[in-house]
C-alpha cells in the first residue's frame, strides 16, 4: 500500500462526523479500489493464467519423449500433426481443406539406411604374388576396414583402380592444379585423399591454412562424377592423421610421466601400510590402462572411418562412395609401385606449387557392391482457417510455425554421433504451441477479422524449409492475395525481455507497427529489417518473402542447447511465450484490420553464417531446388521472377543435369558447381524437361544480399 492511501485511511477513521454521505461513498469506493481487485483485472489475470496453462500443456506434450523428437519418418511426427489438427478442430476453426482434412500431404526422403553386409562389399584384386597363380585379394571388412557412405548410391562395380591424389580440378588462374590431368578414369574406381595439398602452409594458393571449396566432399564427388568415375574410394589424409597422432603422443608422454611420478612418490614411503599399497596398485593399474588405450590408438594411427550417414543431405547419387582405411590402399600401392600414400602426399606437397602424382594402380581392380536405402515417407503441413468478413475477406494472412525437429539426431544435430531423442522444446515446439495459442485467441473472439487468417504448422523445416516451400508452390489460398506471413520459430527462451523481430523492413508499415504495439508489452525489442537470423539460419518465413510477401519472424535467440538433446521443456519461459503470443496476436489483428494491405519492400540481405555454407559465395542463379526430389540431377521447385534462370527460360519441374562443363547428379552438386562460377558468367545449362533434354544459357548475376 502506498503512502497516499495510508493517509486516506487515517482520515476516515479520525473524523467520520465531518463526512457527508457522498464523501463516505467516495471513500468507501476508494477503499474497495485499494483492498479489492477490480473484476476486470481478475478476469484479465484469469485469462492470462489460462493462456499460460494452454501453452504449457501444448509445448510439454510436443517436446515429450513420446513424440521421438518429431523426426521425419517417425510415428512421433504424425502424433504431433494429429495433436495440432485436433486443437484446431477443438477451437472451431475450419479444417476441411484437403479432401476433408487439415493435412496438406507430400512425399519426403527419410534418413538413409545401410543395406545388409552381404550387399556392402569391397575387395581389392591384383596380380598373383611371386610363386602363386591365384590373383591376390585384399578383402576389406565392413565397419572395420571400409564404410559405405550415404553420400553415394547403390551399385555393383568391378573396375581398375586409379589413384587421383586429392581428386581436385582447380581451374583458377592462380592454382591451375588438376589431379585428373592426362588420366582417363571413365568407368574406373578412383582412390582419393581427403582435404587438399599444403594444408599447413599459410602461403598455400588453395586458401592458406583454411579449406577452400576444393577440400569438401561434395566438390570431390562432383568432380569424380564429372570425369566418369564408376566408384569413389576416400582415404584420410596424412596431415590430418598427424595432427591426431601428435595429440595422442602428448597424452601418452603425460600419462607415462604421471606413472613415473606415482612410482617415485610411493617408493619414498619407507613402510607403506596395506591401504597405501592397495591405493598405489589401483593408481598404477588405472594409468597403465590409459597408456595402453593411447598406445592402441597410436598403433591404429587414428585412421578413423567416416560414419555411414555423414554428409547426407536428402538424396543420394548413383555412384558408389566408400571410405577406406589407409592400410588397405598402402598394401596395394606397395605391391603395384613400391610406394605408399604418405610418400605420394609428400611428393605432391614438395614443390612451392603442388604437383599432382596421379596414376593408374597397375594390375589392380576394385570389386564390390554398395547398398544405400533412402525411403520416401508421407509428411504433412497442418492447416486451419478463420474466414474473414467484409470486402477484404479474400485477402489472407498466414501465421506459421514448423513442428518437425531432428528425431534422434543425425544430420543437423550439433551433438555428433548422438542417438538420443532431440526433443526440440524451443526448436520448435515453442513456436508451434504459441501458434496454437494465437489460433485459440482469434477463434474465441466475438467478431470475425476483416481478412482471412490461415494457421499453418509446417513440416520439413529442418531439412531445408521443405514444408513452407511446398505450400507456396501449391498454396491453398492465392499468394497474390496473401498480404503477410508471420512466423514463430524458437520463441521459448525469452531472457531479460529480449525479443528479436526480423523482417521489419519487408513492409513500409512494419517497423512503426512494432514500436506502437510494444509500448503495451515492454519487450527489449531488436528490430531487424532483413529476414535471415544469420547464426540461426533461415526459417519458413523465407519461403513467403521469396514470393514478395511481407514477413515477420519472432525469435528469442540461440542457446547452447540448440539442435542438441538438451533442448527440453524445463528450460522454457512459458510465461514469456504467452506474452509473445499476445504481441503477435496484436500484430496480426493490426494487419487484418488495416484498410490497406502492407506495402512490400525488398531488403538488403546478409550472408548466412550457418546452415552449411561451403566455400565461396554463390552467384545468383535464381532457382529454388526441390529438396523432395530423389532422382538423378537437381529438380527445380520454383523459378525467381526476373532471375537469371527465368530469363534463360528455365521452368519449375526442370531437372538440371549439367551446369557448364560439370555434371549435376544432386542438389549438392548443383550448389558445388555453381560456386565455381562468378557473376557475369554465361553458363550452358542442360535440363531434362519431361522426355527431352533442353540446353539454355544462364547469365549469372551478383547474389542479392
Amino acid at each position: 500500500m502506498s503512502q497516499r492511501y495510508v493517509f486516506a485511511w487515517s482520515s476516515v477513521v479520525r473524523r467520520p462526523h465531518q463526512l457527508s454521505k457522498v464523501h463516505v461513498s467516495k471513500w468507501f469506493g476508494l477503499l474497495l479500489a485499494v483492498f479489492v481487485v477490480p473484476s476486470w483485472a481478475v478476469a484479465e489475470d484469469d485469462a492470462t493464467a489460462a493462456a499460460v496453462k494452454r501453452i504449457s500443456n501444448s509445448v510439454q506434450y510436443l517436446s515429450s519423449d513420446e513424440l521421438e523428437g518429431r523426426g521425419i519418418g517417425t510415428a512421433g511426427l504424425d502424433k504431433a500433426a494429429n495433436f495440432i489438427a485436433d486443437e484446431f478442430i477443438k477451437f472451431g476453426l475450419k479444417t476441411d481443406l484437403f479432401d476433408g482434412s487439415p493435412f496438406q500431404k507430400f512425399q519426403l526422403s527419410t534418413s538413409p539406411e545401410q543395406g545388409p553386409p552381404e550387399h556392402n562389399v569391397l575387395v581389392l584384386v591384383g596380380p598373383p604374388a611371386a610363386g602363386s597363380n591365384d590373383p591376390r585379394r585384399v578383402e576389406l571388412k565392413l565397419g572395420k576396414d571400409f564404410q559405405t557412405l550415404a553420400m553415394g548410391g547403390s551399385a555393383v562395380f568391378d573396375a581398375p583402380l586409379v589413384f587421383v591424389g586429392y581428386g581436385i580440378t582447380a581451374k583458377e588462374n592462380d592454382l591451375a592444379y588438376d589431379d585428373y590431368a592426362g588420366l582417363d578414369v571413365k568407368g574406373k574406381v578412383v582412390v582419393l585423399l581427403r582435404k587438399e595439398p599444403q594444408q599447413d602452409n599459410e602461403q598455400s594458393k588453395f586458401n592458406g591454412k583454411n579449406p577452400s571449396r576444393h577440400a569438401f566432399y561434395t566438390t570431390k564427388i562432383a568432380n569424380a562424377i564429372e570425369h566418369g568415375a564408376a566408384a569413389i574410394l576416400f582415404v584420410n589424409d596424412y596431415f590430418g592423421l598427424r595432427q591426431k597422432t601428435d595429440g595422442l603422443e602428448k597424452d601418452w608422454r603425460e600419462t607415462v610421466d604421471k606413472l613415473t611420478e606415482t612410482r617415485r612418490v610411493f617408493l619414498e614411503v619407507k613402510e607403506p601400510d596395506a591401504e597405501a599399497v592397495t591405493k598405489h596398485r589401483a593408481e598404477v593399474s588405472k594409468l597403465a590402462e590409459q597408456i595402453a588405450a593411447v598406445a592402441k590408438k597410436l598403433n591404429e594411427n587414428s585412421d578413423d572411418l567416416l560414419e555411414f550417414a555423414m554428409g547426407f543431405e536428402g538424396n543420394s547419387r548413383s555412384v558408389p562412395v566408400v571410405f577406406c582405411r589407409r592400410a588397405a590402399i598402402d598394401e596395394v600401392l606397395k605391391a603395384a609401385a613400391n610406394t605408399d600414400l604418405a610418400t605420394l602426399e609428400r611428393d605432391i606437397d614438395a614443390s612451392p606449387t603442388p604437383a599432382p602424382k596421379s596414376s593408374e594402380i597397375a594390375g589392380w581392380r576394385a570389386t564390390g557392391e554398395t547398398n544405400v536405402k533412402v525411403k520416401q515417407v508421407e509428411v504433412k503441413n497442418v492447416l486451419a482457417v478463420l474466414e474473414g468478413e467484409g470486402p477484404l475477406a479474400d485477402e489472407t494472412i498466414v501465421i506459421g510455425a514448423h513442428y518437425d525437429h531432428l528425431g534422434r539426431g543425425g544430420f543437423g544435430s550439433l551433438t555428433l554421433g548422438s542417438k538420443e531423442i532431440h526433443n526440440g522444446a524451443d526448436d520448435n515446439a515453442s513456436g508451434t504451441a504459441t501458434l496454437l495459442e494465437i489460433a485459440h485467441h482469434f477463434a474465441t473472439q466475438p467478431n470475425k477479422p476483416r481478412r482471412r487468417l490461415v494457421f499453418i504448422a509446417f513440416t520439413g523445416e529442418e531439412r531445408g524449409l521443405i514444408g513452407s516451400r511446398h505450400y507456396v508452390r501449391s498454396p491453398r489460398f492465392p499468394l497474390e492475395n496473401t498480404v503477410a506471413m508471420v512466423n514463430l520459430d524458437m520463441v521459448g527462451r525469452l531472457t531479460d525481455d529480449k525479443l528479436v523481430v526480423y523482417g521489419t523492413g519487408t513492409a513500409a508499415e512494419f517497423s512503426q507497427l512494432m514500436d506502437d504495439l510494444n509500448g503495451k508489452y515492454g519487450f527489449q525489442l531488436t528490430k531487424l529489417a532483413e529476414t535471415d537470423p544469420g547464426t540461426g539460419g533461415m526459417s519458413d518465413h523465407e519461403s513467403f518473402y521469396e514470393k514478395k510477401i511481407p514477413v515477420f519472424h519472432f525469435f528469442t535467440g540461440l542457446h547452447r542447447q540448440y539442435h542438441r538433446p538438451e533442448d527440453d521443456f524445463e528450460r522454457l519461459n512459458v510465461a514469456g511465450m504467452q506474452r509473445i503470443a499476445a504481441l503477435t496476436s496484436d500484430a496480426v489483428q493490426s494487419i487484418a484490420s488495416a484498410d490497406k494491405r502492407p506495402e512490400y519492400r525488398e531488403v538488403k540481405r546478409t550472408p548466412r553464417v550457418a546452415g552449411g555454407e561451403r566455400g565461396p559465395p554463390r552467384p545468383r542463379f535464381g532457382a529454388v531446388p526441390d529438396y523432395t526430389f530423389s532422382g538423378e540431377g537437381c529438380a527445380l521447385q520454383d523459378i525467381g521472377k526476373d532471375s537469371p534462370a527465368e530469363k534463360a527460360g528455365l521452368k519449375p519441374g526442370d531437372i538440371i543435369i549439367k551446369l557448364g562443363e560439370d555434371t549435376v547428379a544432386s542438389v549438392q552438386d548443383f550448389d558445388t558447381n555453381l560456386r565455381k562460377h562468378k557473376p557475369g558468367d554465361k553458363v550452358a545449362t542442360i535440363v531434362k524437361r519431361g522426355a527431352e533434354k533442353v540446353t539454355v544459357t544462364v547469365t549469372l548475376e551478383e547474389a542479392k544480399r
